[in-house]
């Protein structure tokens, strides 16, 4: 599974795998060849890019809203890192700051 990143600001959706690599690496400091996975919405947050270099090109997914709206993060921080599981429940229309599961437990020993 690849570092998966969630780009707060919404962008401008005419910009192309080209104009999205630029941003993961003149504003964000990383290398867009490196294989991460990098989400970005529109203001509107009814459409999403998901923008991923895979060995010898660029791959871009595109998802348009036909009714409803991104829940997407807020916050402060620019970026946002999640899990595969949370960037396929943010796709399927469900809130990240919402979903929270069970506390996990740590023991030593059973006895």
């Amino acid at each position: 599974m690849p570092q998966i990143y969630l780009y707060r600001e919404p962008v401008d959706f005419r910009k192309s795998f080209r104009g999205l690599a630029a941003i993961v690496e003149q504003e964000l400091g990383h290398n867009p060849f490196e294989g991460a996975l990098y989400a970005f919405t529109n203001r509107r947050r009814d459409k999403i890019k998901l923008l991923y270099w895979e060995e010898n090109g660029f791959v871009l997914y595109y998802k348009s809203l036909a009714e409803e709206k991104f829940h997407w993060p807020g916050g402060e921080e620019e970026l946002v890192s999640l899990t595969g599981q949370q960037i396929n429940w943010l796709l399927d229309g469900y809130n990240l700051g919402a979903m929270k599961g069970h506390k996990k437990l740590h023991y030593e020993a059973t006895f």
